[in-house]
């Protein structure tokens, strides 16, 4: 608005040189200066309030014209032009009104209002009149403008706002969601305290994803349940039990724990042979019932004779010391590794049995007699042995 006042200054300098000339004509006129309305005080006030309220309307026209933003120069200049002419016809007109009074001056210079004549008098209020209704018109005008113009401004922000509100991230837009002010085109009616129900598509990465389980569902139940080109997952689960039994295995064997009732055998190494002595003399175990030579005593049986409760083969005895018995004998499978109780019962069976322990507790259960071979591998450990 301020730009188009700079280009409107030439108009109102104009303006400003027109009145400047003719306040100047009583100086330039030829001979004596002749009775004259500028020589009339009131008529000066009146004149100089005149110019003055044309001044208000000249800038208030230039104000309305930047304010009104009309849509071509055209319009611009064209209003321009009508608000100075208008000016000019007030300017012109109280001109005449002077020269009418200066003639009339001759006649009556002491008739009427203030040294004036009443016609002219009132003629230049009622001029004054119009400026001020003109200046009140354009006051109004600026007014429903500036109010158009704040309409226009928050109407601007509101859209702006909305803009913001509607526009969407690259995730909302990948989603193909809604923007806000178009929820009431998919609002379903459904109101529960405050949470609205929308019809919104499903993302497509969800729906795409739901598309690939099922592709995916039946390729697995055609390969592994129809055609059974694959394992199913039971074989899997056996095919990992055996693979990790075989490792357990493995890993027992290194160890020397692979060992169970049927697959014991009698050990003949020397080592192995004075660990099972080592075990059975503790003070804690089997000479609590056994006694140091094997003859037993009031609790346990003789193990040194022929006769054997629950089995005299080197199984039986691992057996009998892994589980226990019902008549007395403990467990030992909790407390030894399946290494020591066969390190024990081959003990038992290459030293401790055959020899005739002082004491010794009377035969129990049935015969049992060892094969030639064992009978004599047996002997020949028992050698290697010291006995108690």
């Amino acid at each position: 608005m301020f730009f188009y006042m700079r280009n409107k200054i030439k108009y109102i300098i104009g303006l400003f040189t027109a009145m400047i000339l003719f306040l100047a004509q009583p100086v330039y006129a030829a001979g004596p200066p002749a009775p004259s309305i500028f020589n009339n005080g009131t008529a000066l006030a009146l004149i100089g309030i005149m110019i003055l309220l044309l001044i208000v309307i000249g800038v208030l026209g230039t104000i309305l014209i930047g304010a009104a933003d009309f849509k071509n120069s055209r319009n611009k200049k064209g209003v321009a032009e009508k608000a100075i002419a208008f000016i000019g016809m007030i300017f012109i007109s109280s001109s005449l009104f002077a020269q009418d009074v200066a003639a009339k001056t001759n006649v009556a210079k002491d008739s009427g209002i203030g040294g004036l004549d009443t016609t002219t008098f009132y003629l230049m209020v009622g001029v004054i009149a119009l400026e001020l209704l003109i200046i009140l018109g354009m006051l109004l005008n600026l007014q429903r403008l500036l109010k158009r113009k704040k309409e226009q401004a928050a109407v601007i922000s509101e859209k702006t706002v909305v803009a913001k509100e509607n526009k969407l991230g690259w995730w909302a837009r990948i989603n193909k969601l809604k923007p806000q002010s178009e929820e009431a085109d998919i609002d379903l009616g459904h109101d529960y305290d405050g949470i609205r129900e929308l019809d919104n598509r499903l993302p497509p990465w969800w729906l795409y994803g739901f598309y690939i389980s099922i592709i995916f569902a039946v390729i697995y139940l055609w390969r592994f349940h129809v055609s059974h080109t694959g394992p199913s997952s039971q074989e899997e689960y056996e095919t990992s039990v055996a693979k990790a039994k075989a490792k357990t295995d493995a890993y027992l064997m290194k160890k020397g724990e692979a060992i169970d009732e049927n697959t014991v055998t009698l050990l003949t190494n020397p080592d192995e042979i004075a660990a099972g002595k080592a075990i059975f003399t503790d003070p804690t175990k089997c000479v609590a019932c056994h006694n140091a030579d094997g003859g037993g005593n009031a609790i346990g049986p003789n193990l040194t004779d022929d006769y054997w409760l629950y089995g005299g083969s080197i199984k039986d005895i691992f057996k009998t010391i892994k589980y226990g018995t019902s008549k007395g004998m403990r467990a030992w499978k909790d407390d030894l590794s399946a290494k020591q109780i066969a390190e024990v019962a081959s003990y038992i069976k290459t030293v401790l049995h055959g020899t005739k322990p002082k004491d010794g507790k009377a035969p129990q259960g049935e015969l049992y007699k060892e094969d030639a071979p064992k009978a004599a591998a047996t002997a020949d450990t028992a050698k290697s042995v010291k006995q108690p």
